[in-house]
């Protein structure tokens, strides 16, 4: 009997290591997937960047376009964007049976949008844009950091990302009660995107933070970033939802995002941020940037920044007459009356206010900055103009600041160093860590940004928690949601969960016994390991022409074989995923009695396998497949006003800044003939599939 019982330990010890390595494989291939696509974005980001410094617009016209489209968030003036979005024009129509808000809003108002939502109701349009409206007000008085303390509730609980992912906030205020005077939240950004009720969440979270603005927090993450949305759902699920007013929501909801706080502060002791920190981090800027001038972390300033400095130039280098002529939108730099007496202190202190006022309405005018802008004086302003004597900091440097925020991730190594996995932010080491916490007297951080199997990690001697509140992140079963606690002691006490129907029925199979257990465990992971090997399969279908060309670098006598260790080689070489291929072999690749693999079979069993789901020819399918993702984030940039359809002016102008990037010389009847050829069904607009039909065809002639 003893031997029997050991016999089935070592059989059930060596099942569990084997789930446990699959699930490991599974997951760094939906991680190493996910960061890839980060990467795409990054580089689709820089060339826009790239394609605006070295595009001079040859009329008026053509700047507004460029600056609408690209600047979109920026493009409204303060009484612009209350006109544009006036929520007081919209009328309810008496037919709609969802929850009505009046402002001030009340308890009774979230309890009863928390019961719509649950029934797949909607909120009206007039009510959402006065919530973003009155949003808008309340975070504008904001300051960078917020600062939070136990002593007036009796816990403050932080929840990581969300997602998009309405059930998974259902299920904490399920479990830990809805926000109230005795029951402080911190939401650690990354509301939106990828998930299919966004805007759902964004109203409970902005309705709970107008009801409780001194229990409510919220941070901003990297996805609160309308370059990102346009990638990652959150703008088409805007468009798909509010087909009438969805464009005046967008445009809110951009210039609400600005406004989010970049951290939070509980006691002094705890420093809460989406992403991380890097060696150059400094809370004392980030207390004084003025947050809301960026509305796009990831796009670049180099082309306006450049523009301002040949203007400054000159100005001071010509004199005021020649200033005018060369630069005629520029106010030529007045010569600064000569300064009182040190000895009349009250005199001399009217007189360097004035004069700081002179410059600073003198670069406002260089930077385009609209005067309605200064109506309001918001916190960051009113620190700004107290600090007048501080550190001035480029425009880079306040945006590396926050770029490092949101998009940092911790690593175990010393130092910090370029992010290159996500292409934006960077690893910072425990020193790093170690440097921030003692220099302002800190405990420890807590940020998300990264999914987590448990909900929740530990790292760099348990001076960083990344918290993760998004359950089932990547496929059902993959990963739990966490949210933390934090009492007057400041020791984390963790709540995890998994908000899925399948989930919970397998929790309650758990109860049943270990063969239930067991049996729903393997057949969770075995669907969660098929659906990233299905994704992993359509990455390297993705690829196929790369492959080719660096499996041949290694079957050097033309013999259409290579060993299974070049094979291995060659993909990392092109995919750049960082996995373990070799592990990874046995699920893509047949076994061979001699060990070498006939790649080109290989590949066309992938072709096989995508043509199964799409008629199309392979070749072509393999280039749709590696750019769809890309094409459809360009076309969302095109389509300035998100109708989700490209007009001719908008093609028009677009093709203009390509061409100069490219330096093909092209009529404008030649680009009106080629758009004319593009819209296929003749209503005078470009839609997405034909976009895409485009594409296919040119492809397909090639």
């Amino acid at each position: 009997a003893f031997k029997a019982a050991v016999l089935i330990q070592q059989w059930y010890r060596r099942y569990v290591a084997r789930l446990e390595m699959r699930r490991r494989c599974t997951w760094r291939i939906f991680q190493s997937i996910e960061y890839a696509c980060e990467q795409d974005q990054i580089k689709l980001h820089n060339f826009f960047s790239y394609l605006m410094d070295h595009f001079t617009p040859s009329s008026s016209k053509e700047r507004d376009f460029i600056s609408r489209m690209f600047v979109s968030g920026e493009s409204f003036k303060e009484a612009e964007l209350e006109k544009y979005c006036d929520y007081e024009s919209i009328e309810v129509p008496d037919s709609y049976t969802g929850p009505h808000l009046s402002f001030p809003l009340l308890p009774d108002h979230a309890t009863a949008l928390l019961e719509a939502f649950k029934q797949k109701q909607q909120l009206h349009a007039r009510y959402v844009l006065n919530l973003l409206h009155e949003t808008r007000k309340h975070l504008k008085q904001l300051p960078n950091i917020s600062h939070v303390s136990t002593c007036y509730s009796e816990e403050v609980t932080v929840c990581g990302d969300l997602h998009g992912q309405l059930d998974d906030l259902f299920l904490i205020f399920h479990k830990n009660g809805l926000p109230s005077p005795s029951k402080s939240y911190v939401f650690n950004g990354d509301f939106v995107d990828r998930g299919k009720q966004s805007l759902e969440i964004l109203i409970v979270l902005f309705t709970f933070l107008l009801i409780y603005p001194k229990e409510v927090h919220l941070n901003r993450g990297n996805h609160e970033d309308h370059m990102v949305n346009l990638r990652y759902g959150f703008t088409k699920e805007v468009m798909q939802k509010y087909k009438v007013h969805g464009k005046k929501i967008l445009k809110m909801i951009q210039n609400v995002f600005c406004w989010l706080p970049l951290a939070t502060l509980i006691d002094q002791k705890v420093l809460i941020l989406h992403g991380g920190i890097s060696d150059t981090t400094d809370l004392d800027m980030l207390e004084k940037i003025q947050r809301h001038k960026f509305i796009s972390v990831l796009r670049g300033k180099k082309r306006k920044e450049s523009n301002r400095n040949v203007e400054v130039e000159e100005v001071n280098g010509e004199s005021n007459a020649e200033a005018e002529e060369a630069a005629p939108g520029v106010c030529p730099q007045p010569r600064p009356a000569q300064a009182p007496s040190m000895a009349n202190r009250q005199e001399f202190s009217r007189w360097v206010r004035q004069t700081v006022q002179e410059q600073i309405e003198r670069c406002r005018r260089l930077v385009d900055v609209s005067e309605s802008e200064s109506e309001e004086l918001t916190y960051s302003s009113t620190v700004s103009l107290a600090d007048l004597d501080g550190p001035c900091w480029t425009r880079q440097e306040e945006c590396k600041q926050i770029l490092d925020i949101l998009w940092s991730d911790p690593m175990p190594q010393e130092g910090c160093r370029a992010n290159t996995v996500r292409g934006g932010g960077c690893y910072f080491g425990p020193d790093v860590t170690g440097k921030i916490l003692e220099k302002h007297n800190l405990q420890f951080l807590i940020r998300s940004h990264e999914c987590k199997q448990d909900g929740y990690e530990f790292c760099h001697k348990r001076k960083v928690l990344t918290i993760f509140s998004a359950s089932n992140y990547y496929e059902i079963g993959s990963n739990r949601g966490a949210y933390v606690k934090l009492g007057p002691d400041l020791v984390p006490h963790f709540v995890q969960y998994q908000a899925n129907k399948t989930a919970h029925m397998l929790t309650m199979t758990q109860r049943q016994g270990f063969a239930g257990q067991t049996c729903n465990r393997e057949t969770l992971e075995t669907s969660e390991k098929e659906s990233a090997f299905r994704a992993l399969r359509e990455k390297l279908f993705a690829h196929t022409s790369a492959l080719i060309n660096a499996f041949k670098a290694y079957d050097k006598d033309n013999t259409g074989r290579i060993t299974l260790s070049s094979w291995a080689t060659a993909v990392e070489s092109v995919l750049h995923l960082g996995l373990p291929w070799r592990m990874l072999r046995p699920q893509l690749v047949r076994s061979t009695a001699d060990g070498l693999l006939e790649y080109r079979s290989w590949l066309d069993d992938l072709a096989m396998e995508q043509r199964s789901q799409e008629h199309i020819q392979s070749s072509l399918l393999e280039v749709i497949y590696r750019n769809r993702s890309n094409l459809e984030t360009i076309f969302r940039i095109i389509d300035r006003d998100h109708s989700g359809l490209i007009s001719f002016e908008e093609f028009h102008q677009t093709w203009k800044l390509f061409s100069s990037h490219m330096n093909v010389e092209l009529t404008d009847d030649g680009i009106s003939d080629l758009v004319r050829s593009i819209d296929f069904n003749k209503d005078g607009n470009i839609d997405f599939n034909e976009f895409l039909e485009a594409f296919r065809l040119v492809r397909q002639t090639e």
